[in-house]
């Protein structure tokens, strides 16, 4: 009989392409899970991947099969988890991710109230761009996430926590007074540094700049804010910055700060969960308590 085991460390092998990654995974050895492919396609009747000297592919049968496995292991996740919930509400692991541009400004002031108010909860976090997030949360490997809405999925349901305005910065040397309200107009997109490619804030303020269509970014390009920061203070170009950022990002005297007229960009924060996961009372208790930590009230 197959055994969820088996289908966990197929599930390792199908996710990474590559026996010595999965069993690294999968915390075994890699002739270990070699062996329990091979019993499971023993037990299948059929191979279901084609071992290659750097890779490993998947059979037609193969990646059928991996999906069906990926959705198996998922439904086994929620039933202990449904199991679990009648131990109370946010205790237990929660593997929770967040993308680059929220999780240095926000865990220092959630994590403090989360140990504080369920210390039961055993908290497993994960940072990394949107893309990367949804893909985990849809296979299981993360309960919930805090990134920019909307997300436009039908199987995940999400709780809208609080607006996230933009703000221009720029030299300390720039013309503008510091209590000047700007316009997209104002900034000019050809100086404008961006993070990298893949970054949802990336895309977000590309969006409100195209008035000034036709001009592109600065080819300059970083992993994270605080390379953006030193890039304007040294007068390199101008950003946008996500104000929830501001505090931790604006220390330097050669930077300064303008904010946009009504109605000023800015993106929407909220958490995402799959539809189908039993732990909601949970996220809505983590949207509370982040919306008690910031001084906001959510909204589904």
């Amino acid at each position: 009989m197959v055994t969820f085991r088996q289908l966990r460390y197929f599930d390792a092998l199908a996710r990474h392409r590559h026996f010595g990654r999965a069993a690294e995974d999968c915390a075994i050895s890699q002739p270990a899970l070699s062996m329990q492919i091979r019993d499971l396609e023993r037990l299948l009747g059929a191979p279901l991947v084609e071992r290659r000297p750097n890779d490993v592919g998947l059979t037609e049968l193969g990646s059928e099969i991996a999906r069906r496995a990926e959705n198996l292991l998922i439904g086994a996740d929620e039933l202990v988890e449904f199991a679990r919930q009648r131990q109370g509400v946010l205790t237990g692991t929660l593997r929770f991710g967040l993308i680059p541009t929220l999780a240095p400004y926000l865990l220092p002031q959630l994590l403090p109230a989360l140990q504080s108010q369920y210390p039961d909860l055993k908290l497993e976090l994960r940072e990394t761009q949107t893309n990367m997030l949804l893909e985990e949360l849809a296979r299981g490997s993360l309960h919930v996430l805090m990134l920019a809405l909307p997300v436009n999925d039908a199987e995940i349901e999400t709780l809208r926590l609080f607006d996230d305005p933009f703000l221009l910065v720029v030299p300390a040397s720039d013309p503008l007074p510091r209590d000047a309200q700007v316009t997209a107009r104002d900034v000019n997109q050809r100086r404008l540094i961006l993070l990298e490619e893949g970054h949802c804030l990336r895309d977000q303020a590309l969006s409100f700049c195209s008035t000034r269509g036709g001009e592109a970014p600065a080819s300059l390009g970083a992993t994270s804010l605080a390379t953006v920061m030193q890039m304007v203070a040294n007068g390199y170009g101008a950003t946008l910055l996500p104000e929830i950022a501001a505090d931790v990002e604006v220390r330097d005297t050669r930077v300064k700060l303008l904010r946009f007229t009504d109605p000023s960009p800015r993106r929407i924060i909220g958490l995402a969960w799959r539809r189908t996961s039993p732990r909601k009372v949970d996220f809505l208790a983590l949207g509370q308590i982040v919306s008690q930590t910031l001084g906001v009230s959510a909204s589904s």
